[in-house]
């Protein structure tokens, strides 16, 4: 892979997962954010599993364990940022969650520096952390939350990419974690069978939000270590800020811009 491609596919799978984000803000009037996260990953998983025939490969138990761990992980994820962006703008949710990559990348170096932008991106995630709108504490939280299954998705998942399973893992595994969540959406998504339009919609998610940015994962975990897939995280904020404006008129304020700033300024002084 040479300079610059891991950025150039990051983008690209930014701008698809926060599209997809668009989408699911855009059903949670109609589906719960539970019953969408729950579709996203069965969605995705459907769709990896068949493209791939996984079933006629063979892998170890070790392997398959290690997949269904970090499926569940990603599910998590999945389920936890949905929570967080029905009550918070979506930049503002990436921003705190980022906490999750950060920290993995700051335990990667554990220097006086990586100290230095961990404490800098905590001051960002506590400017954000006082957005004005109702349900913020809720917001914060599930997005806290989702910041640590981040973290584990980065650590489980580039051990599932560069193992005998890769991109077979993914799949594989978001079936696994599809399982997990299903107490959270399985309830709400039966009382949305007689509405099609909305079953499609809620799976599209999985192919905008998990299959082509977290594919493209795979592909760059295995030619970066875990400190610098953590680090390229950084352009997620940014593209997630800007989506939102444009396609969910979130407009940023000055508190909320500052506090983003401070994230992504951490991520640039740890790369230098």
């Amino acid at each position: 892979m040479n300079r610059g491609a891991p950025e150039l596919l990051f983008m690209c799978g930014a701008v698809s997962q926060y599209l997809g984000a668009v989408v699911a803000v855009g059903l949670f009037e109609e589906l719960s954010p539970g019953a969408t996260g729950w579709l996203r990953v069965l969605g995705a998983a459907a769709i990896i599993v068949v493209l791939r025939r996984t079933w006629r490969r063979r892998f170890d138990r070790s392997t398959l364990f290690d997949a269904a761990k970090f499926g569940v992980a990603l599910a998590a994820m999945n389920l936890a940022f949905y929570l967080a962006i029905d009550e918070l703008p979506l930049g503002n949710a990436v921003a705190i969650e980022f906490l999750g990559p950060l920290a993995v990348a700051a335990f990667g170096t554990r220097t006086l520096r990586s100290g230095g932008t961990l404490i800098l991106a905590v001051m960002g995630v506590v400017i954000l952390a006082g957005v004005e709108a109702e349900g913020t504490v809720r917001g914060v939280s599930f997005a806290l939350l989702a910041a640590v299954f981040w973290a584990m998705y980065i650590v489980l998942g580039q051990r599932v990419a560069r193992s005998p399973a890769a991109i077979d893992g993914l799949g594989l595994g978001m079936l696994a974690g599809a399982i997990a969540i299903s107490p959270f959406g399985v309830p709400d998504v039966t009382a949305a069978l007689g509405t099609p339009w909305l079953l499609a919609l809620g799976l599209a998610t999985g192919l905008l939000s998990n299959v082509i940015p977290y594919g493209i994962d795979q592909l760059v975990m295995q030619q970066v270590d875990q400190r610098r897939f953590a680090l390229l995280q950084a352009l997620l904020p940014v593209t997630a800020t800007l989506i939102g404006l444009i396609f969910l008129v979130q407009v940023p304020s000055l508190r909320d811009l500052t506090g983003i700033t401070l994230v992504i300024v951490s991520i640039t002084l740890s790369r230098s």
